[in-house]
């Protein structure tokens, strides 16, 4: 199947201008400014963008596939996601974890649900483990589980600094950032360990302490939420300048407390001058937001919105940043960490998971792997139990 996209203003994420972009099955294999009547024949799909922004689908590498949540009792367990939830965004690819609750909720069903949204025509991989250490594994291990399950490329979302947490010393965290790291090495997948960082006050401590007392490389952490606090962002710009790439968390709205929003946070990244590739948003989607009194019960709950990073990128462009800049975060930035190529980016060779923006920068249309699931806003591909 060919998809023509006439006059695309094309942002692979840097700015490319007006061009024409052909698409055959699930690969772009064109692109050029000028073109000249395909034949008839080949049965191409035509579409003219007139001139509408075509950018690279959305990476999205913090997702609760099979949903979130528990801390305040069974009924508090948030549901799976479905698939237009996704791709209504803009995401096009996400990884997907368990947090809290990594017992009732475990890495083989994580897999499945990954596995599903493949089969509905998703890109989706996801991280072994949880919050607790020593991690859930389908195999035994961290290394097992990258070796010989296709689905894994790391292990998170361990947490630290966090009540929650199984409270991970020094030796324990290096360990496990050995075993992915080497297995990365070995499959030549991401090999990171995914890091939910809480509000304690001790923050991103046993990072700095990994770093300067084993030979792992910076670029196997990777911390998250790291703009639920101002100090913690603070301490996370400046891992970012010793080589980790952060990660700013689209919460749906600031809440109590000095965290930043989003684009806020992004915003301060760049102004500090920190490497513009080592930051990316998430949206922890299909997670609980909670919100913990000083006895650690939980008080009150929100849920992440998978879609969020597409609310980010329209505050970006309000706040007047750059369109190519807005988008490396949750492209090209995430694309390279997570170590997927053809993702990311548009480009020759690479996957067709496109996206077309209104001039308000909002979603219009998505492909996924080349094909369209969103037109005009609306999904025009359900997930199995959609309807």
């Amino acid at each position: 199947m060919l998809t023509l996209l006439r006059n695309a203003d094309v942002y692979a994420p840097a700015p490319l201008g007006r061009h024409h972009v052909l698409v055959a099955g699930e690969r772009v294999v064109w692109m050029g400014a000028d073109l000249a009547a395909l034949p008839a024949e080949l049965g191409a799909d035509e579409i003219d963008l007139h001139g509408a922004r075509l950018v690279p689908g959305f990476i999205d590498g913090h997702v609760h596939l099979t949903g979130g949540g528990g801390e305040a009792g069974p009924q508090t367990r948030v549901p799976p996601i479905p698939l237009s939830h996704f791709t209504r965004g803009g995401v096009t690819t996400a990884v997907g974890l368990l947090g809290t609750d990594d017992y009732t909720r475990g890495p083989v069903g994580l897999v499945a649900a990954a596995r599903g949204l493949v089969d509905e025509g998703l890109s989706a991989w996801c991280w072994t483990g949880g919050y607790h250490v020593p991690p859930a594994t389908i195999t035994g291990s961290v290394r097992g589980d990258m070796v010989n399950v296709d689905r894994v490329i790391g292990v998170g979302e361990v947490a630290i600094s966090d009540h929650r947490s199984s409270q991970p010393t020094y030796d324990e965290l290096v360990k496990l950032a050995a075993e992915a790291h080497v297995a990365g090495l070995m499959t030549r997948k991401a090999g990171v360990v995914h890091l939910h960082v809480g509000d304690g006050a001790r923050g991103l401590a046993l990072v700095r302490e990994a770093l300067d007392r084993s030979e792992l490389p910076a670029r196997v952490f990777h911390p998250t939420h790291v703009n639920r606090r101002r100090p913690l962002f603070d301490e996370a710009v400046a891992l970012a300048r010793r080589g980790c790439t952060i990660d700013v968390t689209a919460f749906p709205a600031p809440r109590e407390g000095d965290e930043y929003a989003a684009d806020e946070a992004l915003v301060r990244y760049w102004a500090s001058g920190a490497p513009a590739d080592r930051v990316t948003v998430s949206s922890d989607g299909g997670g609980s937001l909670p919100v913990f009194d000083a006895q650690g019960q939980m008080t009150r709950m929100g849920v992440g919105d998978v879609a969020a990073a597409a609310g980010v990128l329209r505050a970006l462009l309000a706040r007047g940043v750059p369109l190519g800049r807005a988008l490396e975060p949750i492209t090209s930035n995430a694309a390279a960490l997570l170590r997927l190529p053809g993702k990311g980016a548009v480009a020759v060779g690479g996957d067709a998971d496109l996206v077309v923006l209104d001039p308000a920068g909002g979603v219009r249309d998505v492909m996924a792997r080349g094909v369209w699931h969103v037109r005009g806003g609306a999904a025009v591909r359900r997930g199995t139990f959609e309807g």
